[in-house]
């Protein structure tokens, strides 16, 4: 599953790395500010300006992944549905039509009775801004599905897809095999996607578009709602996907439209003239531009910047945590905290496959040892302390579905009990310890991450040695499952997990996660593998709903505690920061940013 990764690890390496707090959000949690709701009455115009570090990882919807690339990707395209906009929790994890005109439920027809057909019908007035303007048709988003499976820069994530919809596997094995990826040019792939079908997606006409899946699937809504599944032009057929030339050719059927993108630099963003209000009941189009100045890559210039009104937000790196205190004591400093997260951030996994310390980390007895060795209070405070980052004892943390409260494992005030550790590895054949290999990343917190888990562990008797990792091939080197089962390459790692949605996303969450997965590149870093958990999973995956689904989840979750597969850490806060002229801010915590097509600034100056 290295495509989740790829989210993961970029959205986690921008975080920690510039000494940030991150998270998924309370609704209308924040402080500091009045400008965290609707307020008043919209300003249209303006420029809202973003300064930034880096750039997209990619501009094809089809296989962008990194979260800032996604924030921008909500403002030029549309998906057949998505989530209200909302500072409501509740709301803002609900489906909601996009570019089809109603959601697909049983009662209206949408979806059969089986659950396993899920048929949407394309609203007029959905707009390409080509020239001249025409609709979006169900053959657009056909197209995107066709084009998943490509060799050059396929869908970030393949198994939100290929195992859920019926001939998806099929398809893209013969895709595979009659396009090499070596050689693949625009045309090559552009003709066997227009020669082959997908026997699950039918199109009876240019308005209507038909799923079948391969079971039932109580969150294909929330796949469906990824803005891998956007709408594809046929102009696209031109271009490999992703590469130099798509990205100047990029064709919008949102309220704004790429203007220009100068990598590494700059990206503007302006007004969609195709694009009408009455065609798109989740976004408006109230500044002008959006720009993102790329380049900046300290958090404190950033932050300085922002204070000097030269920008509005920043896109891809949050605020130094040693600002925060500061800000908070300020009225109306713009600060937002928003909680619930999704995430394990960070959590320490055992590799079971390691050899080392006779197989140490594959015995179940060890693991629940060192489960009582962590100060967690400690981790917390590494990224400014536990009220933004909460101590998380469970698997699932708060945020997504099956979370609940509970602590198998508990210490005095959560700050570790060596004594008990100590004890129990002298029950489980270990009374002198051993010796085990941290594989931790080199940047930010990091480090003191490893450092304070190399002293936790040393107080119950075990020695830790350091494998320092650079950020961009950590997860590459925790992903492959052959080299981890090879003695001196690493025993346990503390990675951060960001689940691609909140609310329904087993899929996205405990799948991953936990499922038994061993192949390389499995984001299983630790080849977990449990049948009970397995027979969990399988059972929430195919719940008809999911309320259903949940306490299916939340027993999937304690079963990884009982066999003590991971010492989570804590969960992590957002912290947000917005100009204060920037009025209307909605949270998406989809993305764990503002929704840019909802607010707007005053004054709306250029």
């Amino acid at each position: 599953m290295k495509p989740v990764q790829r989210r993961i690890g970029a959205l986690a390496v921008i975080l920690l790395a510039a000494s940030t707090v991150a998270a998924c959000g309370k609704s209308a949690g924040s402080s500091g500010t009045s400008t965290d709701a609707a307020s008043s009455k919209p300003v249209y115009g303006g420029t809202l300006r973003f300064i930034s570090a880096g750039d997209v990882d990619h501009l094809d919807p089809l296989s962008a992944y990194y979260t800032p690339s996604v924030q921008l990707e909500q403002a030029w395209t549309r998906q057949l549905v998505g989530y209200l906009p909302s500072n409501n929790l509740t709301a803002s994890t609900t489906i909601a039509a996009d570019a089809a005109t109603v959601v697909p439920t049983r009662a209206n027809g949408g979806i059969s009775p089986d659950g396993l057909s899920y048929t949407f019908h394309i609203r007029p007035g959905v707009m390409w801004n080509t020239s001249p303007a025409r609709q979006v048709t169900s053959y657009d988003f056909l197209r995107e599905f066709k084009a998943m499976c490509n060799p050059t820069a396929g869908v970030g994530n393949p198994l939100y897809y290929e195992p859920v919809i019926t001939g998806m596997t099929s398809y893209c094995n013969a895709y595979a095999t009659d396009v090499n990826a070596s050689t693949a040019t625009a045309s090559a792939e552009a003709d066997f996607q227009n020669s082959h079908s997908i026997s699950g997606i039918s199109t009876p006409n240019s308005m209507t578009i038909r799923f079948s899946l391969t079971q039932p699937a109580n969150d294909f809504l929330n796949i469906m709602a990824m803005t891998f599944a956007s709408a594809r032009p046929v102009e696209y057929d031109k271009y490999l996907p992703d590469s130099n030339t798509f990205r100047q050719h990029t064709i919008s059927d949102g309220p704004y439209q790429i203007s220009t993108y100068v990598p590494l630099k700059q990206i503007v963003m302006t007004r969609n003239p195709a694009w009408k209000q009455s065609s798109d009941p989740l976004r408006h189009q109230y500044v002008n531009k959006i720009t993102v100045t790329e380049g900046v890559s300290s958090s404190q210039t950033q932050l300085n910047e922002m204070q000097a009104g030269a920008y509005d937000l920043m896109w891809d790196t949050t605020l130094p945590t040693s600002a925060i205190p500061q800000l908070e004591a300020q009225p109306n400093s713009g600060l937002h905290i928003y909680s619930n997260t999704g995430q394990e951030a960070p959590y320490l996994v055992f590799n079971q496959k390691s050899p080392d310390a006779g197989g140490a980390m594959g015995k179940k007895a060890v693991r629940v040892a060192m489960e009582y060795a962590i100060n967690k209070v400690q981790i917390a405070k590494l990224f400014g302390g536990a009220r933004l980052n909460p101590v998380l004892n469970g698997a699932i943390a708060p945020g997504n579905v099956g979370y609940t409260d509970y602590d198998y494992y508990p210490t005095p005030g959560n700050q570790g009990d060596p004594a008990k550790c100590k004890s129990l590895l002298s029950a489980a054949g270990y009374p002198h310890g051993f010796t085990i290999i941290d594989a931790y990343r080199t940047s930010g917190e990091h480090p003191e991450v490893f450092q304070t888990v190399q002293a936790d562990l040393k107080a119950c008797g075990i020695t830790v040695k350091g494998s320092p990792q650079q950020d961009g091939p950590y997860y590459d080197f925790l992903e492959d499952a052959p080299n981890s089962a090879k003695a001196n390459q690493w025993d346990i790692s503390e990675p951060i997990w960001v689940p691609d949605w909140e609310g329904n996303n087993g899929r996205a969450n405990a799948v991953p996660m936990y499922e038994t997965n061993c192949t390389n590149g499995t984001t299983n870093f630790g080849c977990y593998s449990d049948p009970v958990t397995d027979a969990d999973i399988q059972a929430a995956l195919q719940a008809p709903t999911e309320a259903a689904a949940a306490p299916e989840w939340a027993r999937a979750g304690q079963q990884v505690m009982k066999d003590a597969a991971i010492i989570p850490f804590t969960t992590q806060d957002v912290v947000l920061l917005a100009g204060k002229r920037v009025q209307n801010l909605i949270y998406n915590p989809q993305i764990e940013q503002y929704d840019i097509t909802q607010l707007w600034l005053n004054p709306p100056t250029p």
